[in-house]
């Protein structure tokens, strides 16, 4: 085989049988295909698509590229979960240790934030002494024994994937929804959990900006798990304003211990609630769904999955005494209320700007590598629907100096549209894929 007649065959349409998905793959890795080969590859696949089979192909390769843990051959079922990412997104964070405190083991490799998207290893580093880097021993170890691991992503899994992200980045083939959908998966796949929840996000603070993107890229990842063996379901889910009140690192880290306690925002706590027990249906935990958020409610009641998290932390180096009193997590030496300007109805919260303005007060990092503070964000007061009187608390501005609280208060309230009717909010979850 050659790499121009694999970029010509795909440039001009055609289908690329699995033994040359395969080779490309492969010959990419021994470094016998340059990156502009590459490159070229990827914008063919960009404008051309790949159907199913092609996609699965893709997606196995990339996952075969590199180290595979296999964890479903150590204990079995083990879920993974997943989310596309978006703003004050801090569902990981609770619904993995409220699976484990129902007795399935959770192994998750998780990622950093770029861009206006929280990073779930940025918002762990948060307690003092958290380890997010872990061998393959200590991952197996601690998911061996506290049936819980929340780890930072390998670069041993999936490099091909590393390697071509990177390509794309800077090549304009980002938006592929089979390049999506493998990239993901690859990743997924080479850990080798036996079941997985993906939560695709759409809305204004996601990457699929419309439900129809969203269902073409949950559907494409579940038929991937399908014809590769692993359980996958998709839940499509609202991300046109922030997920629950905090946006910020320590700020998430504490709300989702609330959830954990039941008391955090209606939104998020529905949305964790309803993932753990989607989760415990899967795997046959469960026989109903309405069995399944009893259990989800049983382990929130008595404590357990507030004090699975605390174990997991402790495992993992953490001090497990700042999720015991979250209010030791590091805080911001300014805080500045933002007020309503004007009475009226919130009709709308762009999401993807607020993450924007949590990043200029150092909670995001705009290039990969930057260093992050985890005290900085804000702490919205008032959601979507909600009706706010003229000088009523908006937004808490949680940051470091005066000047940079103050340098936010205009684009923080650019953010906000506001309508003298009442507005309907719409649903959290719009759909659910399953095989």
């Amino acid at each position: 085989m050659q790499a121009v007649e694999l970029i010509r065959k795909k440039r001009d349409g055609h289908t690329l049988s699995t033994d040359e998905i395969n080779w490309f793959i492969a010959e990419y890795m021994r470094e016998q295909i340059p990156d502009y080969q590459m490159s070229s590859w990827l914008m063919a696949v960009y404008w051309r698509g790949m159907d199913a089979r092609e996609t699965s192909d893709l997606t196995m390769a990339m996952a075969h590229s590199g180290e595979e843990l296999h964890v479903r051959d150590v204990i079995s079922p083990v879920v993974d979960k997943h989310s596309t990412g978006g703003v004050g997104d801090k569902v990981t964070l609770a619904v993995a240790p409220l699976v484990a405190a129902c007795g399935i083991a959770v192994g998750k490799m998780t990622g950093r934030g770029l861009g206006h998207t929280g990073g779930t290893v940025d918002k762990l580093e948060s307690v003092a002494g958290f380890r997010a880097t872990l061998s393959r021993e200590e991952f197996m170890r601690i998911l061996t024994q506290h049936s819980l691991v929340l780890a930072g992503q390998s670069h041993d899994l999936a490099p091909a994937d590393g390697r071509m992200y990177a390509l794309r980045d800077v090549t304009g083939t980002i938006e592929s929804i089979p390049l999506i959908a493998a990239s993901i998966m690859s990743k997924k796949l080479a850990i080798g959990a036996s079941h997985l929840l993906l939560d695709v996000k759409v809305g204004s603070g996601a990457f699929m900006k419309t439900v129809e993107q969203a269902r073409q890229l949950a559907e494409t990842m579940v038929a991937i798990g399908q014809l590769s063996g692993l359980h996958a379901v998709a839940a499509i889910t609202s991300m046109d304003q922030p997920l629950g009140h905090a946006i910020g690192n320590a700020l998430e880290m504490a709300e989702a211990i609330a959830i954990l306690h039941g008391n955090g925002p209606k939104d998020v706590s529905h949305l964790c609630y309803h993932e753990a027990a989607e989760l415990l249906v899967m795997t046959g935990s469960a026989g109903s769904f309405s069995e399944a958020e009893s259990r989800v409610e049983r382990v929130v009641r008595s404590g357990a999955a507030v004090a699975k998290l605390a174990e997991v932390i402790a495992a993992q180096g953490g001090n497990a005494q700042q999720i015991e009193q979250p209010q030791l997590l590091p805080a911001a030496p300014v805080r500045s209320m933002l007020v309503a300007p004007h009475s009226g109805y919130i009709a709308g919260i762009q999401s993807e700007q607020i993450g924007l303005v949590s990043m200029q007060l150092g909670a995001g990092r705009f290039k990969k590598g930057e260093q992050i503070d985890h005290r900085t964000g804000l702490v919205l007061q008032a959601k979507v629907g909600e009706y706010r009187r003229a000088g009523e608390p908006l937004v808490e501005i949680h940051a470091r100096t005066d000047a940079e609280a103050s340098s936010v208060r205009e684009p923080l309230l650019a953010c906000y549209s506001w309508s003298d009717a009442p507005v309907t909010v719409g649903p959290l979850v719009y759909d659910t894929i399953r095989p």
